[in-house]
């Protein structure tokens, strides 16, 4: 397993210091603040943590409540809201500093048949025929605010094997196009079979590129550029198939709408032989900058 996926590993296997309460550790982000997805993912460790095993995750609603801080632990308090004949319901509260910094609510279900259809697959190339992050980010360093960026994004991203299909907003800077981006993902080693785990990883890679399709509508570059200033506001996700955070995924991503100050972006998550597995719907802030 490569070290850096051990270390996100490591990240999620949450410290129990009370019944229904955990803490969990941070490390360094992109930006001076906890990263959003980690919060995330680390909660729904925690909600997951008080549920029969038999149960599995089928939807979270979150709500970024503020920035947290990368040099102090995260204490996560579960309340157990229900526990239905076949849906669990948990809500977790991320405090640090004596305040909430981070607030989500998590469904569990017993599995059961239905009725079963879904959105078709879009077209995308062989996640293998594309550039990984280590070929591909060191050409932009010339267009980041500073030379460290393309460094600093190499290492936050050594757990998660992550491949653009097209170019990343800040590849094309001041060329507005579709809101539309695609990115294949899977962690750089393969994962014990604990559903839990997958659903968490896919939980914390969604927060990475998610508001990339409104930046693409405006030509903006983001955070790496320096043109954009935002931060995750909410995040939603649903799971509706089993799937793997060790085998490819396709993130299909789109933004319907920018406004007031905010972004929204939505997608849909598929296995690599066609299954929709994940949808997700997220709401950020995206400002301009004011010139000086």
């Amino acid at each position: 397993m490569h070290q850096a996926l051990q270390s996100l590993l490591d990240l999620l296997d949450l410290e129990q210091i009370e019944q229904d309460i955990f803490r969990g550790q941070s490390r360094a982000s992109l930006v001076p603040r906890v990263f959003g997805g980690q919060v995330a993912a680390q909660a729904l460790v925690a909600a997951g943590r008080t549920v029969p095993g038999d149960r599995h995750a089928h939807s979270l609603h979150s709500y970024f409540l503020r920035a947290g801080d990368p040099g102090a632990p995260i204490v996560y308090t579960v309340d157990r809201i229900r526990d239905g004949r076949s849906f669990t319901t948990r809500r977790v509260v991320a405090v640090q500093h004596g305040q909430p910094i981070f607030h989500l609510s998590a469904s569990f279900q017993t599995y059961e048949e239905g009725l079963d259809h879904q959105a078709d697959m879009p077209s995308a190339p062989d996640p293998e025929t594309l550039p990984t992050a280590a070929e591909s980010l060191p050409k932009y360093a010339d267009v980041f605010r500073d030379p460290s960026v393309a460094e600093r994004m190499l290492e936050a991203r050594e757990a998660v094997d992550l491949r653009y299909v097209d170019e990343p907003p800040f590849g094309t800077v001041g060329q507005p196009r579709e809101p539309r981006s695609q990115v294949w993902f899977r962690t750089n080693g393969k994962l014990v079979d604990d559903p839990l785990l997958h659903v968490c990883l896919a939980t914390y890679v969604s927060d990475m590129t998610l508001l990339d399709s409104v930046l693409l509508a405006h030509g903006r570059g983001g955070w790496a550029i320096g043109d954009v200033v935002g931060a995750s506001l909410d995040h939603a996700m649903w799971f509706h198939r089993p799937f793997r955070a060790d085998e490819w995924l396709l993130y299909d991503q789109e933004s319907p709408s920018s406004s007031g100050g905010r972004g929204l972006g939505q997608a849909r998550i598929y296995t690599q032989d066609g299954r929709l597995a994940i949808s997700v719907i997220q709401e950020g802030v995206v400002r301009v900058p004011r010139a000086r």
